[in-house]
């Protein structure tokens, strides 16, 4: 639904748009409008049922708004599947806590200090 209207005087075009785009923003196809201080409830929403079908069967998700207006107005609203786990095929592996390191001696670390300063000398 894209929000129209003055302050204090909303009024509603039910849209096909981009997830990636915000609410009032840029729209793919105009469906049709709600208006909900209109007095009259048969005047208060206009549908354009064919073109909602069809991106319906396409896969647009409708918000919950426009899912119990689609609803009212005798459309069937498909319901998302739910993903099915997979389960593991195997147990999981015996907990092993990773070894501490453990400093060479400082004789050692003196050692290939001396060798590598020397190497680069060469």
């Amino acid at each position: 639904m894209k929000r129209f209207g003055r302050l204090n005087h909303p009024t509603y075009r039910v849209v096909a748009t981009d997830p990636r785009f915000p609410r009032d923003g840029r729209i793919i196809e105009a469906l049709g409008y709600y208006l909900p201080l209109m007095p009259r409830a048969q005047d208060q929403v206009k549908l354009n049922t064919e073109r909602i079908q069809y991106w319906l069967s396409v896969g647009a998700k409708p918000s919950q708004t426009v899912a119990e207006m689609v609803e009212k107005a005798g459309l069937v609203v498909p319901e998302p599947k739910q993903r099915e786990r997979k389960k593991s095929k195997g147990k999981p592996k015996a907990f092993v806590p990773p070894k501490k390191k453990q400093r060479k001696p400082r004789a050692e670390r003196r050692a290939a200090k001396a060798a590598r300063a020397a190497t680069k000398k060469k």
